[in-house]
């Protein structure tokens, strides 16, 4: 009897051990479970921060340059062509950037349009910069004043003799602004006027931003000038 009773208290030992296991096994289950969802939250989270990160130094990358005129004179073939700077044989400063070569840098960085507003309109490297991309594709229009549209070293007559579209403002004022409008994304705008004595001589200032704020008022303003002076609505008005 005595014998029976021991094997029935191994058996009751074994089964709790057994038990005893079982649980330790869903404990540690269960604390791996938590650990991989407190690991998945981590990395959520993380994630999240790092987008946020990301997005804030993008804002932080948004273009807002000042350049000063009149700019120092060098060589900016490089800009209109792939030739190194080190192959152009002319005796002007190579590999120096200027005021100038940034302008012509930004103005040559549209993808799809180029919207340009300027009272006089005479530098012939800037000629050429709408020349080349007009070349590549890129849609331009160029609203320039009546007065001087014609003067002597324009580039207006060379613009339209290359197939680019331009509109003068007729109206009994003077067409004053000098802006323009890359991508409708960037804006380029101050007191420089598209000449090589505003360029090369003049206290002049440009700005350039890709604030929003500020180019969408612009993109909007060169719109409501060159709808007004439309020859097809003034033929109109005119019958």
């Amino acid at each position: 009897m005595s014998i029976i009773l021991a094997g029935s208290d191994v058996v009751l030992w074994r089964l709790k051990a057994l038990v005893a296991t079982e649980n330790l096994v869903m404990a540690s289950k269960m604390w791996t479970l938590k650990v991989v969802g407190l690991g998945a939250v981590a990395v959520s989270l993380s994630v999240e921060l790092l987008v946020r990160l990301l997005g804030h130094f993008r804002a932080k990358r948004t273009t807002n340059k000042v350049l000063f005129f009149p700019s120092e004179v060098a060589c900016v073939e490089h800009l209109f062509s792939t030739i190194s700077t080190h192959s152009c044989l002319c005796p002007l400063p190579h590999g120096v950037e200027t005021s100038f070569s940034r302008l012509l840098h930004h103005l040559l960085s549209a993808s799809s349009s180029l919207n340009l507003c300027v009272f006089s309109f005479s530098e012939v490297n800037l000629s050429r910069a709408l020349l080349l991309l007009h070349s590549r594709g890129i849609t331009i229009r160029v609203l320039t004043d009546k007065d001087y549209s014609d003067i002597n070293g324009s580039q207006i007559g060379v613009l339209r003799k290359a197939g680019i579209c331009v509109r003068c403002d007729r109206t009994s004022v003077h067409m004053h602004h000098k802006f323009a409008v890359v991508d409708e994304r960037l804006l380029i705008t101050g007191s420089l006027n598209w000449t090589q004595t505003a360029v090369q001589r003049n206290k002049e200032n440009i700005l350039i931003t890709e604030e929003p704020d500020l180019v969408q008022p612009f993109v909007k303003e060169f719109q409501r000038l060159w709808r007004n002076n439309d020859p097809a609505r003034k033929q109109k008005q005119k019958l």
